[in-house]
Protein backbone atom coordinates (compact mmCIF):
# COMPACT_ATOMS: atom_id res chain seq x y z
CA UNK A 1 0.00 0.00 0.00
CA UNK A 2 1.58 3.19 -1.18
CA UNK A 3 0.87 6.89 1.15
CA UNK A 4 2.27 9.75 0.34
CA UNK A 5 4.04 12.04 2.89
CA UNK A 6 2.12 15.13 3.61
CA UNK A 7 3.83 15.83 6.91
CA UNK A 8 7.12 14.88 8.84
CA UNK A 9 8.54 15.47 12.83
CA UNK A 10 11.75 15.94 13.08
CA UNK A 11 13.94 16.14 16.11
CA UNK A 12 17.49 14.61 16.11
CA UNK A 13 20.43 14.97 17.98
CA UNK A 14 23.09 14.36 15.45
CA UNK A 15 22.22 16.62 12.32
CA UNK A 16 25.50 15.86 9.85
CA UNK A 17 23.63 14.30 7.03
CA UNK A 18 20.44 15.83 7.63
CA UNK A 19 20.61 18.20 5.54
CA UNK A 20 19.80 16.94 2.18
CA UNK A 21 16.82 14.85 3.48
CA UNK A 22 15.39 18.55 4.84
CA UNK A 23 15.74 20.17 1.48
CA UNK A 24 14.22 16.84 -0.37
CA UNK A 25 11.00 17.54 2.10
CA UNK A 26 10.92 21.37 1.77
CA UNK A 27 10.94 20.50 -2.31
CA UNK A 28 8.08 18.24 -1.79
CA UNK A 29 6.09 20.47 -0.36
CA UNK A 30 5.98 18.39 3.46
CA UNK A 31 4.81 20.19 6.40
CA UNK A 32 7.75 19.48 8.54
CA UNK A 33 7.30 20.40 12.93
CA UNK A 34 10.35 20.26 14.99
CA UNK A 35 11.56 21.90 18.27
CA UNK A 36 14.91 22.77 19.95
CA UNK A 37 18.56 22.14 17.83
CA UNK A 38 16.90 20.65 15.04
CA UNK A 39 13.80 23.82 14.46
CA UNK A 40 17.13 26.04 14.54
CA UNK A 41 18.69 23.89 12.39
CA UNK A 42 16.37 23.81 10.22
CA UNK A 43 15.34 27.18 10.49
CA UNK A 44 18.93 28.31 9.17
CA UNK A 45 19.02 26.41 5.96
CA UNK A 46 16.35 29.30 5.31
CA UNK A 47 13.36 25.95 5.00
CA UNK A 48 10.26 27.35 7.05
CA UNK A 49 9.17 24.66 10.19
CA UNK A 50 6.36 24.43 12.53
CA UNK A 51 7.37 24.55 16.20
CA UNK A 52 6.44 21.38 18.04
CA UNK A 53 5.21 24.03 20.76
CA UNK A 54 2.66 25.38 18.20
CA UNK A 55 0.64 22.07 18.39
CA UNK A 56 0.86 21.13 21.98
CA UNK A 57 0.48 24.73 23.55
CA UNK A 58 3.11 23.84 25.87
CA UNK A 59 6.96 25.33 25.87
CA UNK A 60 9.46 22.99 26.48
CA UNK A 61 9.85 22.56 30.32
CA UNK A 62 11.62 21.08 32.77
CA UNK A 63 14.75 21.80 31.62
CA UNK A 64 14.57 20.18 28.11
CA UNK A 65 13.03 17.42 29.65
CA UNK A 66 9.55 17.40 28.39
CA UNK A 67 9.40 19.21 24.60
CA UNK A 68 7.19 16.04 22.58
CA UNK A 69 5.11 14.10 25.01
CA UNK A 70 2.27 15.57 24.25
CA UNK A 71 -1.52 13.73 23.01
CA UNK A 72 -1.25 16.08 19.97
CA UNK A 73 2.58 14.82 19.32
CA UNK A 74 1.55 10.72 19.78
CA UNK A 75 -2.03 10.79 18.74
CA UNK A 76 -0.53 12.48 15.22
CA UNK A 77 2.10 9.29 15.40
CA UNK A 78 -0.25 6.55 16.66
CA UNK A 79 -3.36 7.85 14.95
CA UNK A 80 -4.77 4.57 12.24
CA UNK A 81 -5.96 6.55 9.48
CA UNK A 82 -8.28 3.52 8.53
CA UNK A 83 -10.01 3.61 11.83
CA UNK A 84 -13.05 6.51 11.66
CA UNK A 85 -12.78 7.10 15.07
CA UNK A 86 -9.14 7.98 15.70
CA UNK A 87 -10.36 9.98 12.43
CA UNK A 88 -12.94 11.98 14.46
CA UNK A 89 -10.43 12.04 17.67
CA UNK A 90 -8.15 13.55 15.53
CA UNK A 91 -9.99 16.39 13.82
CA UNK A 92 -12.29 16.92 17.77
CA UNK A 93 -8.88 17.48 19.32
CA UNK A 94 -7.05 19.39 16.37
CA UNK A 95 -4.36 16.57 15.85
CA UNK A 96 -2.11 17.03 12.99
CA UNK A 97 -1.38 13.57 10.96
CA UNK A 98 2.14 12.63 10.99
CA UNK A 99 3.19 10.80 8.15
CA UNK A 100 7.40 10.59 8.76
CA UNK A 101 9.06 10.76 12.13
CA UNK A 102 12.84 11.00 11.68
CA UNK A 103 13.66 10.83 15.47
CA UNK A 104 17.43 9.53 16.69
CA UNK A 105 18.35 9.00 20.60
CA UNK A 106 20.46 10.32 22.71
CA UNK A 107 23.78 9.64 22.96
CA UNK A 108 24.13 7.27 25.85
CA UNK A 109 26.16 4.72 25.52
CA UNK A 110 28.98 7.63 24.07
CA UNK A 111 28.21 9.45 27.29
CA UNK A 112 29.36 6.68 29.55
CA UNK A 113 32.43 6.22 27.64
CA UNK A 114 33.62 9.46 28.12
CA UNK A 115 32.75 10.34 31.54
CA UNK A 116 32.32 8.89 34.64
CA UNK A 117 30.24 11.84 35.93
CA UNK A 118 26.66 9.57 37.11
CA UNK A 119 24.82 13.39 36.42
CA UNK A 120 25.65 13.69 32.67
CA UNK A 121 25.06 9.91 31.93
CA UNK A 122 21.50 10.50 33.53
CA UNK A 123 20.66 13.35 31.34
CA UNK A 124 21.52 11.35 28.31
CA UNK A 125 18.52 8.36 28.85
CA UNK A 126 15.95 9.63 26.25
CA UNK A 127 12.33 8.96 27.53
CA UNK A 128 11.09 11.27 24.29
CA UNK A 129 12.90 9.72 21.46
CA UNK A 130 12.59 5.70 22.48
CA UNK A 131 8.34 6.70 22.85
CA UNK A 132 8.09 8.38 19.32
CA UNK A 133 10.18 5.63 17.77
CA UNK A 134 8.11 2.85 19.23
CA UNK A 135 4.98 4.73 18.56
CA UNK A 136 5.83 4.94 14.56
CA UNK A 137 7.40 1.79 13.93
CA UNK A 138 4.25 0.23 15.41
CA UNK A 139 1.92 2.07 13.17
CA UNK A 140 4.47 1.34 10.03
CA UNK A 141 1.06 0.69 8.08
CA UNK A 142 0.68 4.65 8.31
CA UNK A 143 3.69 6.22 8.80
CA UNK A 144 7.98 5.80 7.83
CA UNK A 145 10.10 6.13 10.76
CA UNK A 146 13.94 6.74 10.77
CA UNK A 147 15.67 5.70 13.68
CA UNK A 148 19.49 6.54 12.46
CA UNK A 149 21.70 9.04 11.16
CA UNK A 150 22.55 5.74 8.75
CA UNK A 151 19.59 6.22 6.96
CA UNK A 152 19.29 9.48 5.90
CA UNK A 153 21.09 8.95 2.50
CA UNK A 154 18.78 5.74 1.69
CA UNK A 155 15.75 7.81 2.94
CA UNK A 156 16.81 10.73 0.85
CA UNK A 157 17.46 8.58 -2.15
CA UNK A 158 13.56 6.79 -1.64
CA UNK A 159 11.71 9.32 -1.50
CA UNK A 160 13.25 11.10 -4.21
CA UNK A 161 12.99 8.68 -6.21
CA UNK A 162 8.77 7.66 -5.51
CA UNK A 163 8.08 11.37 -5.27
CA UNK A 164 7.92 11.50 -1.43
CA UNK A 165 5.56 8.04 -1.64
CA UNK A 166 6.89 4.29 0.48
CA UNK A 167 4.95 1.58 0.33
CA UNK A 168 4.26 -0.95 3.13
CA UNK A 169 7.19 -2.81 3.25
CA UNK A 170 9.70 -0.44 3.28
CA UNK A 171 7.49 1.13 5.80
CA UNK A 172 7.69 -2.05 7.82
CA UNK A 173 11.57 -2.64 7.29
CA UNK A 174 12.48 0.87 8.25
CA UNK A 175 9.91 0.12 11.66
CA UNK A 176 11.81 -3.47 12.09
CA UNK A 177 15.35 -1.61 12.24
CA UNK A 178 13.63 1.19 14.68
CA UNK A 179 12.79 -1.22 16.97
CA UNK A 180 16.17 -3.11 16.63
CA UNK A 181 17.77 0.67 17.20
CA UNK A 182 15.40 1.01 20.82
CA UNK A 183 15.98 -2.46 21.74
CA UNK A 184 19.53 -1.96 21.83
CA UNK A 185 19.67 1.21 23.97
CA UNK A 186 17.42 -0.04 26.29
CA UNK A 187 19.58 -2.82 27.08
CA UNK A 188 22.86 -0.23 27.16
CA UNK A 189 20.88 1.57 29.84
CA UNK A 190 19.65 -1.96 32.14
CA UNK A 191 23.59 -2.92 31.92
CA UNK A 192 24.92 0.42 33.06
CA UNK A 193 21.89 0.38 35.83
CA UNK A 194 23.22 -3.58 36.41
CA UNK A 195 26.68 -4.05 35.55
CA UNK A 196 27.54 -7.87 35.08
CA UNK A 197 24.12 -8.27 35.68
CA UNK A 198 22.91 -8.35 31.78
CA UNK A 199 24.91 -10.58 29.52
CA UNK A 200 26.01 -9.14 26.08
CA UNK A 201 24.32 -12.29 25.18
CA UNK A 202 21.13 -10.29 24.79
CA UNK A 203 22.15 -7.29 23.85
CA UNK A 204 23.97 -9.14 20.67
CA UNK A 205 20.73 -10.05 19.71
CA UNK A 206 20.42 -6.15 18.25
CA UNK A 207 22.71 -6.34 15.78
CA UNK A 208 22.91 -8.60 12.87
CA UNK A 209 25.29 -8.89 10.36
CA UNK A 210 24.61 -11.39 7.43
CA UNK A 211 27.33 -13.51 6.58
CA UNK A 212 28.21 -14.90 3.46
CA UNK A 213 27.37 -18.21 4.62
CA UNK A 214 27.54 -20.88 7.96
CA UNK A 215 30.28 -22.95 8.53
CA UNK A 216 29.59 -24.65 4.63
CA UNK A 217 28.23 -22.91 1.87
CA UNK A 218 24.70 -24.41 1.62
CA UNK A 219 24.11 -23.30 5.07
CA UNK A 220 22.90 -19.54 5.90
CA UNK A 221 24.73 -17.78 8.26
CA UNK A 222 24.23 -14.66 10.72
CA UNK A 223 26.49 -12.82 13.62
CA UNK A 224 25.05 -11.15 16.59
CA UNK A 225 27.43 -8.76 18.44
CA UNK A 226 29.22 -5.65 17.57
CA UNK A 227 32.60 -6.52 16.32
CA UNK A 228 33.96 -2.78 15.92
CA UNK A 229 33.99 -2.92 20.10
CA UNK A 230 36.90 -5.34 19.80
CA UNK A 231 38.33 -5.11 16.95
CA UNK A 232 39.52 -2.43 14.15
CA UNK A 233 39.77 -4.14 10.93
CA UNK A 234 43.17 -2.75 9.37
CA UNK A 235 42.85 -5.01 6.25
CA UNK A 236 41.12 -8.18 4.21
CA UNK A 237 38.28 -9.06 3.21
CA UNK A 238 34.67 -9.73 5.49
CA UNK A 239 35.04 -11.94 8.24
CA UNK A 240 33.55 -15.54 7.69
CA UNK A 241 31.24 -17.30 10.09
CA UNK A 242 34.71 -19.71 10.27
CA UNK A 243 36.83 -17.26 10.70
CA UNK A 244 35.08 -15.71 13.73
CA UNK A 245 34.76 -19.31 15.55
CA UNK A 246 38.53 -19.50 15.03
CA UNK A 247 38.86 -15.67 15.96
CA UNK A 248 36.91 -16.51 19.48
CA UNK A 249 39.06 -19.53 20.25
CA UNK A 250 42.33 -17.18 19.65
CA UNK A 251 41.22 -14.75 21.54
CA UNK A 252 39.90 -16.62 24.27
CA UNK A 253 43.89 -19.05 24.58
CA UNK A 254 45.73 -15.54 24.02
CA UNK A 255 43.80 -13.71 27.12
CA UNK A 256 44.84 -16.59 29.20
CA UNK A 257 48.67 -15.33 28.95
CA UNK A 258 48.01 -11.54 29.32
CA UNK A 259 45.59 -11.74 32.39
CA UNK A 260 47.86 -10.14 35.33
CA UNK A 261 47.10 -13.41 36.80
CA UNK A 262 48.93 -15.02 33.85
CA UNK A 263 52.14 -17.36 33.88
CA UNK A 264 53.73 -15.61 30.96
CA UNK A 265 52.48 -12.04 31.47
CA UNK A 266 55.69 -10.71 30.98
CA UNK A 267 56.75 -12.53 27.54
CA UNK A 268 55.81 -12.79 24.10
CA UNK A 269 53.27 -15.22 23.09
CA UNK A 270 52.29 -16.69 19.81
CA UNK A 271 49.52 -19.15 19.01
CA UNK A 272 48.47 -20.62 15.64
CA UNK A 273 44.24 -21.97 15.70
CA UNK A 274 42.86 -24.33 12.96
CA UNK A 275 39.29 -25.42 13.43
CA UNK A 276 38.97 -23.50 17.19
CA UNK A 277 42.40 -25.92 18.72
CA UNK A 278 45.58 -24.99 19.10
CA UNK A 279 48.39 -26.28 16.36
CA UNK A 280 50.94 -24.30 17.87
CA UNK A 281 51.61 -22.01 20.53
CA UNK A 282 54.96 -20.61 22.38
CA UNK A 283 56.56 -17.89 24.80
CA UNK A 284 59.71 -16.18 23.98
CA UNK A 285 61.40 -12.97 24.80
CA UNK A 286 60.40 -11.32 21.34
CA UNK A 287 57.33 -11.99 18.99
CA UNK A 288 59.59 -12.91 16.14
CA UNK A 289 61.36 -15.79 18.19
CA UNK A 290 57.88 -16.55 19.84
CA UNK A 291 56.03 -16.74 16.24
CA UNK A 292 58.65 -19.42 14.98
CA UNK A 293 58.58 -21.67 17.66
CA UNK A 294 54.91 -21.50 17.62
CA UNK A 295 55.27 -22.63 14.41
CA UNK A 296 57.99 -24.65 14.11
CA UNK A 297 55.65 -27.15 16.75
CA UNK A 298 53.12 -27.98 13.18
CA UNK A 299 54.10 -26.03 10.63
CA UNK A 300 51.78 -28.67 8.46
CA UNK A 301 48.21 -27.09 10.81
CA UNK A 302 49.41 -23.86 10.08
CA UNK A 303 48.41 -23.39 7.07
CA UNK A 304 45.12 -21.63 6.34
CA UNK A 305 45.32 -20.89 10.31
CA UNK A 306 44.21 -17.89 12.58
CA UNK A 307 47.47 -16.09 14.45
CA UNK A 308 47.65 -14.48 17.49
CA UNK A 309 49.76 -12.63 19.18
CA UNK A 310 49.87 -10.98 22.53
CA UNK A 311 52.48 -8.40 21.46
CA UNK A 312 52.76 -6.01 18.85
CA UNK A 313 53.93 -6.92 15.42
CA UNK A 314 56.86 -5.44 14.20
CA UNK A 315 58.53 -5.60 10.46
CA UNK A 316 60.73 -8.58 11.59
CA UNK A 317 58.08 -10.83 12.70
CA UNK A 318 56.14 -9.58 9.54
CA UNK A 319 58.23 -10.73 7.26
CA UNK A 320 58.81 -14.38 8.96
CA UNK A 321 54.89 -14.63 8.73
CA UNK A 322 54.67 -13.67 5.37
CA UNK A 323 56.27 -16.91 4.44
CA UNK A 324 53.13 -19.21 4.69
CA UNK A 325 49.39 -18.65 3.98
CA UNK A 326 47.27 -17.19 6.70
CA UNK A 327 43.44 -16.64 6.90
CA UNK A 328 43.96 -13.96 10.04
CA UNK A 329 46.77 -12.83 12.16
CA UNK A 330 44.93 -10.76 15.13
CA UNK A 331 47.94 -8.28 17.91
CA UNK A 332 47.16 -5.81 19.70
CA UNK A 333 48.80 -3.49 17.06
CA UNK A 334 50.99 -3.09 14.41
CA UNK A 335 53.75 -0.86 13.43
CA UNK A 336 53.72 1.20 10.16
CA UNK A 337 56.11 -1.33 8.66
CA UNK A 338 54.63 -4.56 9.31
CA UNK A 339 50.88 -3.52 8.46
CA UNK A 340 52.69 -2.09 5.08
CA UNK A 341 54.63 -5.34 4.98
CA UNK A 342 50.96 -7.92 5.68
CA UNK A 343 48.46 -5.57 3.64
CA UNK A 344 50.12 -6.50 0.42
CA UNK A 345 47.40 -9.46 0.00
CA UNK A 346 44.70 -7.84 0.15
CA UNK A 347 42.00 -10.26 1.45
CA UNK A 348 44.50 -11.32 4.62
CA UNK A 349 42.52 -9.68 7.38
CA UNK A 350 44.39 -8.10 9.90
CA UNK A 351 42.72 -6.94 13.50
CA UNK A 352 44.06 -4.66 15.76
CA UNK A 353 42.60 -5.95 19.69
CA UNK A 354 41.42 -2.57 20.89
CA UNK A 355 40.16 -4.71 24.23
CA UNK A 356 40.02 -8.13 25.83
CA UNK A 357 36.81 -9.76 25.93
CA UNK A 358 35.47 -11.63 29.21
CA UNK A 359 32.39 -12.94 29.08
CA UNK A 360 30.81 -14.49 32.29
CA UNK A 361 28.15 -17.05 30.32
CA UNK A 362 28.54 -19.29 27.63
CA UNK A 363 25.41 -20.39 24.99
CA UNK A 364 24.32 -23.37 22.77
CA UNK A 365 21.43 -23.62 20.97
CA UNK A 366 20.57 -27.79 21.31
CA UNK A 367 17.14 -29.72 20.86
CA UNK A 368 14.38 -27.53 21.47
CA UNK A 369 16.09 -24.80 24.09
CA UNK A 370 19.49 -23.26 25.46
CA UNK A 371 22.27 -24.72 27.32
CA UNK A 372 23.51 -21.52 29.46
CA UNK A 373 26.90 -21.98 31.94
CA UNK A 374 29.61 -20.21 33.32
CA UNK A 375 32.43 -19.32 31.77
CA UNK A 376 35.41 -22.12 32.65
CA UNK A 377 38.08 -19.89 34.16
CA UNK A 378 41.50 -19.96 36.17
CA UNK A 379 44.13 -22.64 35.64
CA UNK A 380 44.13 -24.78 38.99
CA UNK A 381 42.66 -24.85 41.70
CA UNK A 382 44.75 -26.75 43.93
CA UNK A 383 48.33 -27.30 43.33
CA UNK A 384 48.80 -30.79 44.89
CA UNK A 385 52.10 -32.53 43.90
CA UNK A 386 51.53 -36.08 44.36
CA UNK A 387 54.55 -38.08 42.47
CA UNK A 388 57.78 -39.30 43.22
CA UNK A 389 59.34 -36.07 43.71
CA UNK A 390 58.45 -31.82 43.57
CA UNK A 391 58.47 -30.74 40.36
CA UNK A 392 61.41 -28.13 39.41
CA UNK A 393 60.75 -24.42 38.80
CA UNK A 394 61.46 -25.29 35.16
CA UNK A 395 58.63 -28.09 34.95
CA UNK A 396 56.70 -26.22 37.04
CA UNK A 397 56.57 -22.90 34.49
CA UNK A 398 56.11 -25.85 31.62
CA UNK A 399 53.29 -27.13 33.45
CA UNK A 400 50.94 -24.20 33.88
CA UNK A 401 51.94 -23.54 30.21
CA UNK A 402 50.67 -26.43 29.52
CA UNK A 403 47.20 -26.79 31.06
CA UNK A 404 46.16 -23.92 29.99
CA UNK A 405 47.42 -24.99 26.42
CA UNK A 406 45.32 -28.32 27.28
CA UNK A 407 42.16 -26.05 28.46
CA UNK A 408 41.74 -24.59 25.20
CA UNK A 409 41.88 -28.34 23.20
CA UNK A 410 38.96 -30.60 22.30
CA UNK A 411 38.66 -32.94 24.70
CA UNK A 412 39.99 -35.83 25.16
CA UNK A 413 42.66 -33.72 25.53
CA UNK A 414 46.94 -34.19 25.63
CA UNK A 415 49.33 -31.12 25.70
CA UNK A 416 53.12 -32.21 25.77
CA UNK A 417 55.12 -29.06 26.28
CA UNK A 418 58.77 -28.41 26.41
CA UNK A 419 60.39 -24.64 27.22
CA UNK A 420 56.84 -23.23 26.95
CA UNK A 421 56.24 -24.54 23.58
CA UNK A 422 53.54 -26.92 22.44
CA UNK A 423 55.42 -29.68 21.00
CA UNK A 424 52.88 -32.08 20.57
CA UNK A 425 48.77 -32.33 21.27
CA UNK A 426 46.26 -34.46 20.91
CA UNK A 427 42.71 -33.40 21.02
CA UNK A 428 38.84 -34.58 20.03
CA UNK A 429 39.41 -38.21 20.56
CA UNK A 430 37.22 -40.66 22.29
CA UNK A 431 39.84 -41.95 24.16
CA UNK A 432 42.57 -40.45 26.18
CA UNK A 433 45.00 -43.26 25.46
CA UNK A 434 44.25 -42.14 21.78
CA UNK A 435 44.86 -38.26 22.00
CA UNK A 436 48.15 -39.40 24.10
CA UNK A 437 49.28 -41.34 20.98
CA UNK A 438 48.38 -38.30 18.21
CA UNK A 439 50.22 -35.82 20.45
CA UNK A 440 53.37 -38.56 20.84
CA UNK A 441 53.37 -38.62 16.89
CA UNK A 442 52.71 -35.01 16.41
CA UNK A 443 55.96 -34.47 18.14
CA UNK A 444 57.82 -37.37 16.13
CA UNK A 445 56.85 -36.15 13.03
CA UNK A 446 58.29 -32.70 13.19
CA UNK A 447 61.14 -33.48 15.18
CA UNK A 448 60.68 -32.80 18.78
CA UNK A 449 62.65 -34.13 21.72
CA UNK A 450 60.38 -35.65 23.96
CA UNK A 451 62.58 -35.92 26.79
CA UNK A 452 62.16 -33.85 29.80
CA UNK A 453 59.17 -32.63 28.28
CA UNK A 454 55.63 -32.07 30.59
CA UNK A 455 52.05 -33.52 30.24
CA UNK A 456 49.23 -32.40 30.51
CA UNK A 457 45.59 -33.78 30.76
CA UNK A 458 42.53 -31.93 30.64
CA UNK A 459 40.64 -34.74 32.67
CA UNK A 460 41.82 -37.58 35.09
CA UNK A 461 43.61 -40.43 33.87
CA UNK A 462 41.35 -43.21 33.84
CA UNK A 463 44.08 -45.66 34.28
CA UNK A 464 47.78 -45.38 34.26
CA UNK A 465 48.30 -45.89 30.54
CA UNK A 466 49.09 -42.51 29.99
CA UNK A 467 51.41 -42.23 32.25
CA UNK A 468 53.57 -45.37 31.38
CA UNK A 469 53.46 -44.31 27.56
CA UNK A 470 54.60 -40.84 28.33
CA UNK A 471 56.96 -41.58 30.59
CA UNK A 472 58.35 -44.24 28.26
CA UNK A 473 58.33 -41.80 25.19
CA UNK A 474 60.94 -39.72 27.58
CA UNK A 475 58.18 -37.00 29.60
CA UNK A 476 59.06 -36.36 33.33
CA UNK A 477 56.35 -34.52 34.72
CA UNK A 478 52.27 -34.36 34.40
CA UNK A 479 49.24 -31.82 35.32
CA UNK A 480 46.18 -33.47 35.42
CA UNK A 481 42.56 -32.65 37.59
CA UNK A 482 42.43 -36.09 39.37
CA UNK A 483 39.19 -37.51 40.18
CA UNK A 484 39.41 -40.78 38.84
CA UNK A 485 38.79 -43.85 41.68
CA UNK A 486 41.77 -44.95 40.14
CA UNK A 487 43.91 -42.19 41.03
CA UNK A 488 46.38 -44.15 43.36
CA UNK A 489 47.52 -46.56 39.98
CA UNK A 490 49.00 -43.57 38.16
CA UNK A 491 50.10 -42.30 41.29
CA UNK A 492 51.98 -45.29 42.26
CA UNK A 493 53.63 -45.69 39.03
CA UNK A 494 55.20 -42.26 39.65
CA UNK A 495 56.49 -42.53 42.81
CA UNK A 496 58.09 -46.35 41.43
CA UNK A 497 60.06 -44.32 39.02
CA UNK A 498 60.72 -40.73 40.68
CA UNK A 499 58.16 -39.00 38.27
CA UNK A 500 56.52 -35.55 39.01
CA UNK A 501 52.66 -35.52 39.18
CA UNK A 502 51.17 -32.17 39.87
CA UNK A 503 46.44 -32.77 40.51
CA UNK A 504 44.94 -29.42 40.18
CA UNK A 505 41.71 -30.19 41.59
CA UNK A 506 40.00 -28.59 38.49
CA UNK A 507 38.80 -30.35 34.73
CA UNK A 508 38.60 -28.77 31.92
CA UNK A 509 36.53 -30.49 29.52
CA UNK A 510 35.33 -28.71 25.94
CA UNK A 511 33.08 -30.30 23.75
Amino acid sequence: MQKKIHSALISVFYKDGLEPLVRLLHELDITIYSTGGTQSFIEKLNIPCVPVEAITSYPSILGGRVKTLHPKIFGGILGRRSVEQDIHEMKQFEIPEIDLVIVDLYPFEETVATTNDEKSIIEKIDIGGPSMIRGAAKNFSDLLVVASRADYTGVTALLKEQSGTTSLEQRKAYAAKAFSIVAHYDVAIAQYFNPGGQDHFVESFTRPTIMRYGENPHQSGVFFGNLEEIFSQLNGKELSYNNLVDVDAAVQLIGEFTSDTAPEKDAAVFAIIKHTNVCGIASRSNVKEAWEAALAGDPESAFGGVLVSSREIDAATADAIQEIFFEVLIAPSFTEEALKILSAKKNRILLAQKKQVHPKKQFKSLLNGVLQQGIDEGNTEIWQESGGRQTTEEEKADLLFANLVCKHLKSNAIALVKGRRLIGKGCGQTSRIDALRQALEKAKQFGADTTGAVMASDAFFPFDDCVRMGHAAGIQAFIQPGGSIRDKDSIAYCKEQGLAMVMTGRRHFRH
